[in-house]
């Protein structure tokens, strides 16, 4: 007997009508905002680990390194010490569903700077990257179970992408547990 698969992850999508309205990245006194520098990898894998996302290296960076536009991969710093707290990259992702597609990936956070919209910052910051990169098909992969995520997202202004038979059913759910209005008819369907 196999085991079940995974649910493919859900993706959402920035709609083509906010293109225009790119989100404002900010951040609370005693943190700041900027974009990787060399010797952030460090502290990177360290957010990486506090997040959930497991052990990452330099092996496991370096094929995102390629996709990465340039100052498209942002920090969110504690103004004292320097130390990252969030991070998030803005990607390239050329795919069939998405040919010329701009992706908000790999976002993190430190727990212990949790509440503090730090996570919203460096996801607002890619959104606008991307934007005044040209992309028009901005979009992001996640899973069901990243609730706090999930509610940034909704709140800045992305929407589910319907891409797959029983996908609303599954948004139905994530909505459910955050409270968040379930309108799948204003929601873009592949």
């Amino acid at each position: 007997m196999t085991a079940p698969q995974p649910a493919p992850q859900l993706q959402m999508m920035w709609p083509e009508s906010r293109l225009n309205a790119p989100p404002v990245a900010s951040v609370p006194a005693g943190y700041a905002l900027r974009v990787y520098r060399p010797g952030d990898e460090p502290g990177f894998f360290r957010v990486m680990a506090l997040a959930g996302f497991g052990a990452w290296d330099g092996a496991r960076l370096r094929p995102w390194l390629a996709r990465i536009l340039p100052d498209g991969w942002f920090m969110a710093v504690e103004a004292g010490t320097g130390a990252i707290v969030a991070t998030a990259m803005a990607l390239h992702d050329a795919s069939d569903q998405h040919p010329f597609g701009g992706e908000l990936g790999w976002v993190a956070a430190d727990p212990a700077h949790s509440g503090k919209g730090l996570g919203r910052a460096v996801c607002a910051a890619v959104t606008a990257r991307l934007i005044a990169g040209g992309y028009r098909d901005i979009h992001l992969y996640t899973e069901d179970y990243r609730l706090a995520a999930l509610k940034v997202y909704l709140s800045l202004g992305y929407v589910p992408f319907l891409y797959a038979p029983g996908v609303a059913d599954r948004w139905r759910v994530v909505c459910a547990q955050l409270g968040w209005p379930f309108t799948p008819e204003t929601w873009r369907a592949a």
